[in-house]
């Protein structure tokens, strides 16, 4: 399953472009303490030249139990770097995709 279906089906919603590169699955409004307000996606991608960006919003940080085992990757604060699909656990990323989603529609 590539990654596009596997998010649509995981957010119930249609692709949707985020600026000029980011394919964004639904959304959500967010509010910082701070009072900055903002809309977001809630999972999304960005097929970029030197690898593929996935974005699981609520930091990684949070999950290291669903990133133990995932394959080849390098990350961000809340992003995946992938070479290619090939290197990574699908259904691992899949777990990982779902517990962020829940994770933003419970807040």
């Amino acid at each position: 399953m590539r990654i596009a279906a596997l998010m649509e089906r995981i957010t119930g919603s249609k692709p949707k472009m985020w600026g000029d590169s980011i394919v964004g699955f639904g959304d959500y409004r967010y509010k910082y303490a701070s009072g900055r307000e903002g809309d977001w996606f809630l999972a999304g991608f960005s097929p970029r030249k030197q690898n593929l960006s996935i974005y699981i919003m609520g930091y990684l940080e949070f999950y290291e139990e669903e990133l133990e085992g995932l394959g080849k990757f390098k990350q961000g604060k809340a992003c995946l770097y992938i070479n290619k699909l090939e290197d990574i656990d699908m259904k691992k990323l899949e777990t990982l995709i779902i517990k962020s989603v829940e994770s933003l529609k419970s807040n």
